[in-house]
């Protein structure tokens, strides 16, 4: 919910709701999200939701909210609908343009997801934990539920770990091993509320981004079947990061995890010769953050997630 401080519910300007984009609309969108991360530093929707974006390409579940007046973009929301145990879930991203922040266009924005949502928990993410998304969670009684951090380390290259005996390592083929490396996320993400859920269409996604590269998505084998794996990224930006690591159920406490995360490293930082490299990892996984803080993983910042019930 990154959006600054806002004074009036009855902010002008028209918000259309849509599960396929227009060209216009795609426009109008990304010209909100391209202002917010020049005036914010970091971006307002995640890479799942901006692969999202596309103009006549609707996703299962997914709604878009585009704010605008007198033919100027003004905000943008993301809504994706999913379940719970207690029941409907939706989970929300949404921004303000920085040029008309301050001027009631977030609450707004706010109300007009709530009312869509229609029922249960909305879920909103605070990327970077904005002090005035904070400010308006508060003001809709929001709880905090979800602490997701970002960690860097700038440091050498970890040591080579050994792999579990009977376990190989290779990298990814395209178009052979999609099906199999879902079913071995699915497993190892079972209890993860995004990663988990995974399908062909967002694994395509991603291997369609230019910064996909098979040489750095490192699988890990015992007699022929996928057991873990670790996939990493290069950002333009030129950092690396650890982009997930998986293992199956069957390998947990093998020592493969770490095996497998210091492949990945050592790939980024001798291979790719880059210096910083970050990962994300949820504060309520305390071995991870334990794991990550001896290879030598600080906190950067954190992204914030607040639940409005609607009834």
């Amino acid at each position: 919910m990154d959006i600054s401080e806002t004074v009036s519910a009855d902010a002008p300007g028209g918000i259309d709701v849509t599960d396929s984009l227009s060209a216009e609309q795609l426009a109008a969108a990304r010209a909100v999200l391209a202002a917010a991360v020049e005036a914010d530093g970091r971006e307002a929707v995640s890479e799942a939701g901006r692969l999202r974006l596309r103009a006549d390409d609707p996703r299962a579940g997914v709604r878009h909210l585009i704010q605008t007046a007198t033919g100027s973009p003004l905000g943008y929301a993301q809504i994706e609908a999913g379940e719970s145990e207690g029941g409907g879930r939706s989970t929300v991203e949404l921004t303000v343009h920085p040029a008309h922040r301050g001027a009631g266009h977030g609450r707004a924005l706010v109300d007009a997801v709530l009312r869509e949502a229609g029922g249960g928990a909305v879920d909103f993410w605070s990327h970077g934990g904005h002090p005035a998304a904070r400010h308006l969670a508060q003001s809709y009684g929001a709880e905090l539920v979800r602490e997701l951090r970002q960690m860097r380390r700038t440091a050498d290259a970890p040591e080579e770990q050994p792999l579990p005996a009977g376990v190989t390592l290779r990298t990814f083929r395209p178009g052979e091993d999609d099906e199999a490396w879902l079913a071995l996320n699915a497993a190892a993400f079972a209890h993860h509320p995004e990663q988990g859920s995974w399908t062909r269409a967002d694994l395509a996604d991603r291997l369609a981004e230019p910064w996909f590269d098979p040489a750095g998505f490192f699988l890990a084998e015992r007699d022929g079947q996928l057991v873990g794996f670790h996939w990493t990224k290069v950002h333009p930006e030129g950092l690396g990061e650890v982009y997930v690591v998986g293992v199956a159920p069957s390998e947990q406490g093998s020592g493969l995890g770490r095996a497998l995360t210091a492949t990945g490293l050592r790939h980024l930082i001798l291979d790719r010769k880059l210096a910083t490299v970050l990962l994300y990892v949820d504060a309520d996984n305390p071995a991870a953050v334990r794991v990550y803080e001896r290879l030598g993983f600080t906190i950067h910042e954190v992204d914030l997630m607040y639940r409005v019930q609607v009834v």
